[in-house]
């Protein structure tokens, strides 16, 4: 920029502490920049206790910590993060093939998730810009409003970590020994969850609603919907309370439900709008004499009378059918 420059500066992208009474060399750690240490140290353990022989993974979820320069830009950038990553031991020469299988499965993961392939870059990491021990690595991107930002990494490692930590492996059947090499995805554990925020949050006009016109919905994945059913008396009177609390109790045995009978049934469907809740099962008047209820579809706010002794099946066929799309073999970037 043409600026004037500072005096040069030690920086250490590691929160250091002490462990211990005593605040002194001897006493000095170090927070864990990732997760994926633990599972090179303790290869050995893994190894010795599971019996397993290659190609096998170990994967771990837990907090990271980067001391960083510039911490902000919202989840981008923040000292305390969680991370999801496997290793994957192989053999040298299999590396090729077991990193497209992992490549297809993290987009399988994406397409699970609900996120359109448009909305997503495979952004491959050329040479020089690679870790020094990387034959290859793809950056997954995604289109947020806000711009283009990483959500996952896929890396071969080669046997850089494993070398370091003095780590073998004995093929039981040739009884050679060998530093087995290492395929890493990693997943971003916030950034997954904004990424499906973005993408599923809607907001759509509905025609001649007296709830005011707009709805606000979440359109998750049934599969990944925090609520999927709601249970909804259309009144407090008792009669109709008393067959919900049944109805409530049968769903829940096989899934997590919930249970609103406070305000008007407009507003009780929005709240679950909001919260991507996929079916809702109202019980009105009508209920005591046909013993069926009201089932409302989320995303197309379909509504269809299904008798209460068939509930459970109804929603077995629903969920079993989560219509979830694949992208994964299709080839983008």
């Amino acid at each position: 920029c043409g600026g004037e420059l500072g005096e040069s500066r030690q920086f250490n992208m590691m929160l250091k502490t002490f462990l211990g009474p005593a605040e002194n060399s001897a006493a000095t750690v170090y927070f864990r920049p990732e997760t994926a240490q633990g599972m090179f140290v303790n290869f050995e353990n893994v190894l010795k206790t599971s019996r397993k022989r290659l190609p096998f993974g170990i994967a771990q979820v837990g907090k990271s910590f980067r001391n960083e320069i510039t911490p902000g830009n919202f989840i981008f950038r923040t000292r305390e993060f969680e991370q999801m990553e496997i290793e994957y031991f192989i053999k040298e020469d299999d590396w090729k093939k077991y990193f497209e299988y992992w490549f297809e499965k993290m987009k399988n993961w994406l397409a699970n998730l609900g996120i359109k392939q448009e909305n997503i870059n495979f952004i491959e990491i050329p040479d020089g810009e690679r870790a020094h021990y990387s034959k290859r690595t793809v950056d997954i991107f995604y289109n947020f409003p806000f711009g283009s930002s990483e959500l996952y990494g896929l890396a071969y490692r080669g046997d850089f970590d494993l070398k370091n930590h003095n780590q073998v492996y004995l093929d039981p059947e040739t009884n050679e020994k060998f530093v087995p090499h290492v395929i890493e995805p990693t997943w971003g554990v916030e950034r997954t969850v904004l990424a499906v925020l973005c993408e599923h949050y809607h907001e759509e006009v509905v025609a001649n609603d007296p709830e005011g016109g707009v709805r606000a919905v979440l359109k998750l994945p049934k599969w990944l919907a925090p609520r999927k059913i709601a249970v909804l008396p259309l009144s407090r009177k008792d009669e109709l309370t008393g067959v919900s609390a049944r109805v409530y109790k049968d769903l829940s045995s096989g899934w997590i439900c919930d249970y609103d009978e406070t305000q008007s049934i407009g507003k009780r469907y929005r709240r679950q709008d909001e919260i991507g809740t996929p079916y809702c099962v109202t019980i009105d008047f009508q209920s005591l004499e046909d013993d069926a209820v009201t089932v409302r579809e989320r995303d197309s706010m379909t509504q269809t009378r299904v008798k209460i002794n068939d509930l459970k099946q109804y929603f077995n066929d629903q969920f079993h059918t989560d219509g979830t799309a694949q992208w994964a073999t299709s080839s983008n970037g």
